[in-house]
């Protein structure tokens, strides 16, 4: 039998801590404690050599179950459409008006976080509501 691998979620970005805060108030991921030996993620950067200073941030899921975003900083901004994105599932189980609203809801809270809204995509049946995050990522609500 097949062992099921745990495995996180890497985000190339330019800033790495207001990314992965974003993605916390999306998620409800929280941010981890500081590594062994530091009392703050500040203390920690401190101690960095300054190339590598903020560059990368993590958050997790508080119950242990969804996987870890990572989010590490790169030179170049993003250039192209994303090959994998995250659906942030809020409509499961829904379907027609009340699923479309429970999904203009979730678009209504993330607009103010600096997630950017795409468009709205409904049959009068099933829905979706692609977005961008604060980086030009896109996601869908789902």
């Amino acid at each position: 039998m097949t062992s099921i691998k745990k495995f996180q979620v890497t985000f190339d970005c330019a800033e790495p801590e207001r990314l992965a805060r974003f993605w916390c108030e999306v998620l409800g991921y929280v941010v981890p404690p500081p590594p062994e030996g530091f009392v703050t993620w500040d203390d920690f950067k401190g101690s960095q050599p300054p190339e590598q200073r903020d560059s990368w941030f993590a958050c997790v899921d508080p119950s242990g179950v969804g996987p870890r975003l990572y989010f590490q900083r790169v030179p170049e901004g993003k250039a192209a459409k994303n090959r994998v994105h995250l659906d942030v599932r809020v409509g499961t189980g829904l379907v027609g008006e009340e699923r479309l609203a429970a999904l203009e809801a979730e678009c209504a809270r993330l607009v103010p976080l600096g997630a950017v809204h795409v468009q709205t995509l409904y049959d009068g049946n099933d829905s979706c509501i692609p977005m961008l995050d604060i980086e030009g990522n896109e996601f869908c609500i789902d």
